[in-house]
């Protein structure tokens, strides 16, 4: 059985690693960290890691772009892309008025993950502008929280999933702001993973450090791809950490590595004096290829 690290039991990971294995068996080994998401695949505890990398609104997590970048060497092997439903949860015996319907001006806290917050804000300041806004390492934790401090008027924006796992109420469905909402997550591991789907496009990450003092240099890394016709579906500068105002750029090739066009260019590349670093070529499933239910 396939044993995989991701963050805590009711977050956006746990619903979106039972989206992408269905029905196949998996064991889930819940970490309250990221950091510990990464090194238990690379410390050998589990096949892989589930790790958020990007969201329609709030753009890439560099943290975990970071940790991918300078902290492990652990290539990517699959890409998925799951929608981000976030719900506000809480005791609706603590918030309903005579007629049933939800008091927000009865909410005292919100609590959630900083990124799920910022997802939901036109939502919060719409119904609650009075209530207090607390981050939070997780929406697990977030919905946690308020299931332990009953009577305070807390409430979490989370997960459905997560509502169910501690017993409480959703008091109002899909609070993001927007409905387009989606993340792209990456398992990372040492071997490939067995195919889940028909329909997968190919994709190759890979980081591209330009020589010093070269002028035009990211024009000529472009040109390699853009005469062969490669799309980059993405392309991103990131700090190198060494000093101020050195960058690597992180790309996504729509090609899988042992493609006809793909080595001639990062041969190509090399040529001009960059340094090229493939982070792993992979699979990436459409939420629309990836259409089964979520079992909670």
């Amino acid at each position: 059985m396939i044993r995989l690290a991701l963050l805590p039991e009711g977050t956006v990971s746990h619903e979106a690693v039972l989206r992408l294995f269905g029905d196949e068996p998996v064991e889930l080994l819940h970490y309250k960290q990221i950091s510990d998401v990464f090194l238990a695949t690379v410390n050998g505890l589990t096949d892989y890691s589930v790790i958020p990398m990007e969201n329609t609104i709030e753009g890439s997590v560099s943290l975990h772009m970071d940790w991918l970048v300078h902290e492990v060497d652990v290539p990517m092997q699959v890409e998925w892309v799951y929608p981000s439903v976030q719900n506000l949860i809480g005791r609706r015996s603590e918030f309903v008025d005579a007629d049933d319907s939800v008091d927000y001006s009865k909410v005292s806290r919100v609590l959630s993950h900083p990124v799920a917050m910022a997802q939901c804000m036109k939502f919060l300041k719409s119904h609650m502008p009075h209530a207090e806004l607390e981050n939070v390492g997780s929406t697990a934790e977030a919905v946690e929280l308020v299931k332990h401090n009953p009577g305070e008027g807390w409430t979490a924006i989370g997960t459905m999933i997560g509502a169910k796992r501690h017993g409480l109420d959703v008091l109002a469905s899909k609070v993001t702001d927007h409905d387009n909402n989606y993340t792209r997550f990456v398992l990372i591991g040492p071997k490939p993973l067995p195919t889940i789907e028909d329909g997968a496009q190919m994709k190759t990450s890979i980081l591209v450090t330009l020589p010093e003092d070269f002028p035009g240099a990211l024009h000529q890394v472009l040109s390699a791809f853009a005469w062969r016709k490669l799309n980059l579906s993405r392309i991103e500068s990131r700090p190198t950490k060494k000093r101020l105002g050195s960058y690597y750029f992180y790309m996504d090739v729509l090609a899988a590595l042992d493609a006809v066009l793909l080595p001639s260019a990062i041969e190509e590349i090399e040529a001009l004096g960059c340094q090229v670093r493939v982070l792993g070529s992979y699979p990436s499933y459409s939420s629309k290829v990836l259409n089964s239910e979520v079992q909670y």
